[in-house]
């Protein structure tokens, strides 16, 4: 009988692939990138040298790192017609045009389909280049202003900031954008790598892949609304206001932004290293510090009120809340944060798809049939 069978929903606690690329242990609030636990390579590490650890399976020695470097840098330059695209789209959200450019990238590629380790190294290298001159071009053309050719005398994440403002980048600032990005660029098996790895185990090439994943972001569900939290901090305005507040949005039936994930019981490893970029940064730049001081106390009310009203849900810190104080803090807006975040996971996307081709096997899960049997035409 139809329903019967106890078939998890949304493959809850089904395993459906093996990785060496990640592994998020919620019970414990650990993430592990290849072997190594997320504080021991975010701020250590540049994002390009962490790509390679993906890529490669090991940190790249001093040469490696360069050479990468070197490599990606040469590749930031988008293609006219991707340009052109971002022009079309310079009215839609930039995670829209982020799909919609990506799927052009594989114009100038010598052969689109290949799907060799080679190729996918290339592919790779080219896609982890070029997602953030898309943004920063497209951020750019939303504002009424032109893009900005990328440079190859800087990191990835400082020639973003560059693309963006038209002036040198701010160290520090840049520093937290490419710790930003290490910290987001891979999360085991979730909803876009897993989009990700079902294209590329049909045999279909790295570009395609991306742009579902892109597509599998983009949800509210997985890309999450880091903007809303800092709605909800301006909201409250004060520290004496975060109870009633906070209360009030739970009687209503509303969620709290920036608390609750549907992997991790305790706070999300992500978001203790993002606090301390927050932290760190507004008092190197010695800025106003109101906004972190006000988002440290809202979230100590919030968990407690939480575990008062929801007790035993465990809704704790995620990496939403954080992200949302240290990209508002580069000057950014709260449309680019999902498109951001995808410069990061762009990353770990690219090992997922070189470790699906590497396996060759098709993704092709079984279906539980609920509707109903015997009808026929014309009764």
């Amino acid at each position: 009988m139809a329903g019967t069978t106890s078939t998890p929903r949304g493959l809850d606690g089904v395993v459906a692939a093996q990785t060496k690329l990640s592994h998020v242990d919620g019970q414990n609030g650990v993430l592990i990138i290849a072997g190594y636990e997320l504080k021991e390579l975010a701020g250590k590490v540049t994002f390009e040298e962490a790509a390679h650890l993906l890529w490669k399976g090991h940190l790249p020695s001093k040469e490696e790192a360069a050479a990468l470097t070197h490599e990606i840098a040469e590749l930031r330059e988008i293609p006219a017609t991707t340009l052109a695209v971002l022009r079309a789209a310079k009215n839609a959200p930039p995670i829209d045009a982020l799909r919609m450019a990506c799927a052009t990238l594989s114009l100038d590629l010598k052969d689109p389909n290949d799907i060799s380790p080679a190729a996918d190294f290339q592919s790779a290298k080219m896609l982890v280049a070029r997602f953030p001159t898309i943004v920063a071009a497209h951020t750019r053309l939303a504002t009424g202003q032109e893009p900005i050719a990328p440079r190859k005398d800087l990191s990835l994440a400082a020639n973003f900031l560059y693309m963006v403002n038209g002036t040198e980048p701010d160290p520090i600032g840049a520093r937290a954008l490419d710790t930003y990005w290490v910290v987001v660029m891979d999360h085991g098996m979730n909803a876009s790598t897993f989009a990700s790895r079902v294209i590329a185990s049909t045999r279909s090439d790295m570009v395609s892949a991306l742009t579902g994943g892109i597509g599998a972001l983009k949800g509210p569900l997985h890309g999450g609304a880091p903007g809303p939290v800092l709605d909800m901090l301006l909201d409250i305005k004060t520290a004496e206001n975060a109870e009633p507040w906070v209360r009030n949005e739970l009687t209503a039936g509303r969620r709290i932004m920036g608390f609750g994930h549907r992997v991790y019981k305790v706070r999300d490893p992500r978001a203790e290293v993002l606090a301390k970029v927050a932290d760190e940064m507004t008092h190197a730049r010695l800025e106003d510090h109101s906004l972190f001081e006000l988002a440290r106390t809202v979230e100590g009310t919030v968990l407690r009120v939480l575990d008062e009203v929801k007790p035993g849900r465990n809704l704790k810190t995620n990496v939403e809340f954080y992200t949302a104080l240290v990209l508002q803090s580069l000057g950014l807006k709260p449309t680019t944060f999902v498109a951001l975040f995808a410069c990061g996971r762009a990353a770990g996307w690219c090992a997922h798809v070189i470790e699906q081709h590497a396996e060759d096997h098709l993704i092709r899960p079984q279906s539980e049939y609920i509707g109903p049997k015997g009808l026929v035409v014309g009764k």
